[in-house]
């Protein structure tokens, strides 16, 4: 049975997005195990608090994920 555990940033996905993020990870692990193993493929998606979660000594938040996504450097 395996268990997919993915961390993010609280207020950055979207629930379509979470959603498209599970159905990925289960599909990758099908094609790995094979079709018998769909029912039994665990996701578990977690929301870090907003600047509780740290980079190279320093606190980011969903402002700053926001902006590397758009290509600006965080700050």
């Amino acid at each position: 049975m395996p268990l997919i555990n993915v961390k993010v940033i609280e207020g950055v996905f979207t629930e379509a997005q979470k959603a498209e993020i599970v159905q990925k990870l289960t599909e990758a692990m099908v094609r790995i195990e094979g079709e018998n193993m769909r029912s039994l493929t665990l996701v578990i998606l977690e929301e870090v608090k907003s600047g509780d979660w740290g980079v190279g000594g320093k606190p980011v938040t969903t402002a700053d994920v926001k902006a590397m996504a758009a290509g600006t450097p965080p700050g």
